[in-house]
């Protein structure tokens, strides 16, 4: 998995996913990343406040460390929320 080479192991993704399923929940995450940009998800200091946003409304305790693995994923797949094909790869490899 992609996510792993940066340090995010599988047990984390799967309490987030297993979280996710949770409607109430999935519509505070998608409140939080309503309207986001492309360039929002290339400047590290929003996508550091939309981590930890989402780690709140997820009830996660980030450390630091992990913060800054999450946020460097992030950046590093130079998404587009606007991009389908970026979307359907996202969803590919978190399924």
């Amino acid at each position: 998995m992609a996510y792993q080479r940066y340090g995010i192991n599988q047990e984390f993704v799967q309490r987030i996913k297993l979280k996710m399923k949770n409607p109430v929940v999935k519509e505070r995450v998608k409140m939080v990343l309503a309207d986001i940009t492309k360039q929002d998800l290339q400047d590290r200091n929003r996508v550091r406040k939309l981590t930890i946003q989402t780690a709140k409304v997820l009830d996660e305790k980030l450390t630091e460390h992990q913060l800054g693995q999450l946020i460097q994923f992030i950046l590093d797949q130079k998404i587009d929320p606007n991009n389908t094909f970026h979307l359907i790869k996202l969803w590919g490899m978190f399924r």
